[in-house]
């Protein structure tokens, strides 16, 4: 997704999350849940869920109509990669490839370790715009700087809550602050719950802290390409809505300790769109696309070809 370095202004950008929220070894129910919002212009056509890799293993996701990618993939294995931008006040390089590579690349092994020490070897950050992404299973959840010099900053996370937006993981942005309160405020209640009980609490906590409108509180802080731009308030909520460019789709991810991932997703900005199951395209013959996500003002429906 791309977020604007002005909101009135539509650069040529990848599609990619705005906001991703990793919960590795939280629930013991849910090893890994993911949830996410991907934010990009009205007039950029995306399909918001499909079978992007049909075997070996198979893998899920929303594809970018223009560039190809995707800025979420989650293989039926249980590894999700996910992918925000870090914006720049010139937009996006042409002549460098496609950031929506990144998660499909992770997404073709079987598990995060694995992918993350054979793609990142042949990784070079300068053949990419600049991004980081979160690549997790029901083991392990790591980060990926692909943001400068020639080789990824790779680090393995600890157990915990993680909200990635577009500034680094490390740095605490006033909308990661927030986020990260919300979802703390909603775990504490699914751990109270336990079990399966617990686990779709924290998938209802995620859905709300997704449908947030609320700006994050504090000053306007810099955006993470530190050209002096303020990012406008609107920007710094989960859900985003400006006169150009809003949250487009959401996606939740419950990767159990067993099993093939258990994916939802809502075709619109979750606080007007529904979270609709697409776990049935882990058996589903072909490629199917749920629906186009396109303008919201022509809104299609859900369907499968």
């Amino acid at each position: 997704m791309s977020q604007p370095a002005d909101p009135g202004q539509q650069p040529g950008s990848v599609a990619g999350v705005c906001l991703l929220i990793a919960l590795s070894g939280v629930l013991p129910a849910a090893p890994l849940l993911v949830a996410a919002n991907r934010d990009e212009f009205y007039g950029r056509p995306a399909e918001v869920m499909t079978v992007l890799r049909e075997r070996g293993p198979r893998v899920l996701g929303g594809r970018d109509a223009v560039a190809g990618g995707t800025w979420l993939a989650v293989n039926s294995r249980g590894l999700v990669a996910g992918l925000t931008n870090q914006p720049s006040a010139g937009g996006r390089d042409d002549t460098r490839r496609s950031r929506g590579e990144l998660p499909l690349a992770f997404a073709a092994y079987p598990d995060a370790a694995t992918a993350v020490t054979r793609v990142c070897a042949g990784l070079d950050p300068s053949d990419y715009n600049p991004c980081w992404l979160l690549v997790g299973d029901r083991h392990a959840l790591f980060s990926v700087d692909m943001t400068g010099g020639h080789h990824p900053v790779v680090r393995q996370l600890p157990p915990g809550t993680y909200v990635l937006e577009n500034v680094p993981l490390p740095d605490d942005s006033a909308k990661a602050r927030q986020v990260a309160g919300m979802v703390t405020a909603g775990i504490t209640r699914a751990n109270e719950l336990g079990g399966a009980s617990g686990t779709d609490a924290a998938e209802q906590a995620l859905a709300a802290v997704l449908r947030d409108h609320r700006p994050a509180a504090g000053p306007p802080e810099p955006t993470a390409s530190a050209a002096g731009r303020v990012r406008p308030a609107e920007l710094s909520a989960a859900c985003v809505h400006t006169a150009s460019y809003e949250t487009r789709s959401a996606m939740i991810v419950r990767v159990g300790a067993t099993g093939r991932p258990q994916v939802r997703v809502a075709d619109g900005p979750p606080c007007q769109a529904p979270f609709e199951d697409a776990t049935a395209l882990w058996t589903a013959p072909g490629r199917i696309p749920l629906r186009q996500c396109e303008d919201r003002r022509h809104p299609t429906r859900l369907t499968q070809h």
